[in-house]
């Protein structure tokens, strides 16, 4: 089953993106990788990069960033692939972005082939 790790950052968190810290992200990449459970993912850059598209009576509205002051942000994601639930967990627990503002762990949908 596959599942996305969502990683949150504090904007103190974003800003202490460290080599050290990347480098703690980059292991954690391998480590999935070598375990055969890593699907794909990417670090984010801040959310002052970000750009947010909405349509709406079939005009596209664009927004720059940053779009709320809160407490954590969307800083990065992974995709794995694990045989369930309980082993997702145990890959959770060992990302460096558990020991922050924390990670999300959710199921993806199923594609139709």
């Amino acid at each position: 089953m596959k599942y996305a790790f969502l990683i949150y950052e504090s904007p103190k968190d974003f800003a202490g993106r460290t080599p050290e810290v990347m480098g703690a992200y980059h292991a954690y990449g391998i480590a999935l990788a070598a375990a055969g459970a890593m699907a794909g993912g990417a670090g984010l850059q801040p959310p002052a990069t970000a750009t947010a598209l909405r349509v709406r009576d079939g005009k596209r509205h664009v927004q720059d960033g940053p779009f709320a002051d809160a407490k954590e942000q969307l800083g990065g994601f992974y995709l794995i692939d694990v045989p369930d639930l309980d082993a997702a967990l145990e890959w959770a627990a060992k990302c460096p972005g558990a020991h922050g503002a924390g990670v999300e762990v959710r199921p993806l949908l199923p594609m139709p082939e």
